[in-house]
C-alpha cells in the first residue's frame, strides 16, 4: 500500500516535471504574474523583494536555455545572468548607492531585452503552433514590461526628476515604474504616473528624454501586436483549416 502511494506520488512528481519542461513559456508567464502580485507586499529593498527577484532571474534563464538549445545560447544566458544576480544582491546591501542601483538596472534592462528576442525567435522559428509557443506571446509581453521598468529605472538615476507621480515630481519606486511600463505597452493609458511636464529649464532635458523613451515603448507594444500576434493567429487559422 505504501509502496502504491509512493509511486503514485512520484508519477505524479514526474507528470508535473514532464509538464514544465514542455512548457517554460507558461512557468515564464506565471512567474511573471505572481510578481506583479506579490511585489507590492514586499519593502523596496527588502530581503523579500531581493528572494523574488532573483527567483524571477532563475525562471527567465532556465525560460531562455529551454526556448534556445543551443550551447552559445546557454553561455550568453550565463554571462548575462551571472552579473544581474550579484548586482541584484549588492543592490539589496548597499541601495542608497545610485551607481549599483544604475548598473543594476541596465544589467537587467539588458538581461531582460535578450530574453525577449530569444523568445521571439523561438515563436517564429516553426511553421506551426505549438501550445507553449501561445503561451511565450504572453511571457514576452511581460518580459517586456520588466525590461522597460528597468530602463525607466536607469533614466532617473542619471536624469533626476524625469517622471511625475499625480503632478509631483519625485523617484518613482520600482512597482511604479512596473505599473508605468504597463500601461504604456498595453495602450491603455490609465496612470497617474508620466514624464515630468515641467517647463523648467533644469528639468526639461531629462523629461523629454523619459518621453522619448516611452514613445518607443509605445511603438514596440503596437508593433508587437502588429506582428507577433497576427502572425500566431495567421498560423493557428491554417493549422484549423488542414
Amino acid at each position: 500500500m505504501f509502496t502504491y502511494a509512493g509511486a503514485a506520488g512520484r508519477n505524479r512528481l514526474q507528470r508535473w516535471w514532464d509538464a514544465i519542461r514542455e512548457h517554460p513559456s507558461g512557468v515564464l508567464l506565471a512567474a511573471q504574474l505572481l510578481g506583479i502580485l506579490v511585489f507590492p507586499f514586499t519593502d523596496e529593498a527588502g530581503a523579500g523583494r531581493t528572494v523574488i527577484s532573483i527567483f524571477g532571474l532563475f525562471v527567465l534563464a532556465v525560460a531562455v536555455m529551454a526556448v534556445n538549445r543551443t550551447p552559445s545560447t546557454r553561455v550568453l544566458a550565463y554571462t548575462l545572468g551571472a552579473p544581474v544576480v550579484v548586482l541584484t544582491l549588492a543592490e539589496a546591501v548597499w541601495s542608497d548607492v545610485a551607481w549599483i542601483s544604475f548598473v543594476s538596472n541596465c544589467a537587467h534592462a539588458v538581461f531582460y531585452f535578450y530574453t525577449a528576442v530569444s523568445l521571439l525567435r523561438y515563436m517564429f522559428a516553426d511553421a506551426w503552433v505549438s501550445r507553449d509557443e501561445l503561451l511565450a506571446t504572453g511571457a514576452t509581453f511581460t518580459v517586456l514590461v520588466w525590461a522597460f521598468a528597468y530602463t525607466y529605472g536607469a533614466v532617473q538615476i542619471i536624469l533626476p526628476d524625469s517622471f511625475s507621480v499625480g503632478g509631483e515630481i519625485r523617484p518613482l519606486s520600482w512597482f511604479e515604474l512596473l505599473f508605468l511600463s504597463t500601461t504604456t505597452l498595453t495602450g491603455t493609458g490609465l496612470s497617474d504616473i508620466a514624464p515630468n511636464t515641467s517647463d523648467s529649464p533644469d528639468v526639461r532635458a531629462g523629461a523629454n528624454f523619459a518621453r522619448s523613451v516611452v514613445m518607443l515603448q509605445m511603438l514596440t507594444g503596437m508593433n508587437y501586436v502588429a506582428l507577433v500576434i497576427a502572425r500566431l493567429l495567421g498560423l493557428t487559422l491554417i493549422k484549423f483549416r488542414r
